[in-house]
């Protein structure tokens, strides 16, 4: 398959899977591109030559004082304003685990409301990501759906149903939290793009959220790992599957192609 354009993977000391995010982007279509976060906040106009982002997941920075907050904080400061503009342009965002912490810390999500522009400097945070029910670190492959009404261009066209509807996810800080107002915004919007399926929901996350996008569907941040899903052989019981369950590229390369086909059609 020829790139139709590049996909800048940004990558930070703690970051564990800017390899599978730039395999994803590969077996998609696009050209991925890794860059430090210190060189590009050194250059943030760097960002402009790329179709795509990615925010790996991973323990940026060890995790210090809390999951994603440092890079959070170094990129509000020096590459919010760099981010905010691609978003603008119609550069398609994804934030997996801790891509997701960073996402909602550094003010890329919710994002502004329906009709709204990007602002120059990041709001504050409206939801966030915090300690598991457990008060542990939970590594499983969990059910999900994908709410037909989401807007969210990453997960569209996938269903929920059978046995390979399942994603991995791994995490200490992933039950999603907000007040009732703005969950009730997110769903009235279509803004909640990924869900645990009833009886998945290990980490507690208020209204079983496992992924919201922006009010433009372009930038996705969701716990469970896509990019860990990119081979049908990766399916913990892979070998019992029927030849029916596995037609297609398994959900986890899905949800990139869309992506690259998103911007593809509309060069």
């Amino acid at each position: 398959m020829t790139p139709v354009g590049s996909a800048l993977v940004i990558t930070a000391p703690g970051i564990n899977c800017d390899a599978e995010l730039a395999e994803a982007f590969s077996l998609a279509g696009a050209r991925p591109v890794l860059e430090t976060l210190q060189s590009l906040r050194r250059n943030p106009g760097r960002v402009d030559r790329h179709r795509w982002i990615g925010l790996p997941g991973g323990f940026s920075y060890g995790d210090d004082i809390a999951a994603g907050r440092v890079m959070a904080a170094l990129m509000r400061r020096d590459l919010y304003p760099a981010l905010a503009a691609a978003v603008r342009r119609g550069v398609p965002i994804i934030a997996p685990c801790n891509g997701f912490q960073i996402a909602i810390q550094c003010g890329l999500l919710p994002g502004p409301d329906d009709g709204q522009s990007w602002p120059e400097t990041p709001a504050p945070p409206s939801v966030a990501l915090r300690s598991n029910r457990s008060a542990r670190f939970e590594d499983r492959w969990t059910s999900v759906e994908y709410p037909a009404e989401s807007r969210c261009i990453w997960t569209r066209g996938l269903v929920g149903e059978g046995p390979s509807a399942v994603l991995p996810s791994a995490h200490g800080e992933g039950r999603f939290t907000t007040d009732e107002d703005t969950l009730a915004a997110l769903e009235a919007g279509g803004r909640i793009a990924v869900r645990y399926a009833a009886g998945e929901n290990f980490n507690g996350s208020l209204g079983a959220v496992a992924g919201i996008c922006d009010a433009s569907g372009l930038v996705l941040g969701l716990m469970p790992h896509p990019e860990r899903y990119l081979h049908w052989n990766r399916h913990p019981q892979w070998t019992r599957l029927r030849d029916a369950d596995m037609q297609g590229p398994p959900p986890g390369l899905a949800i990139f192609r869309n992506a690259v086909e998103h911007v593809a059609a509309g060069v």
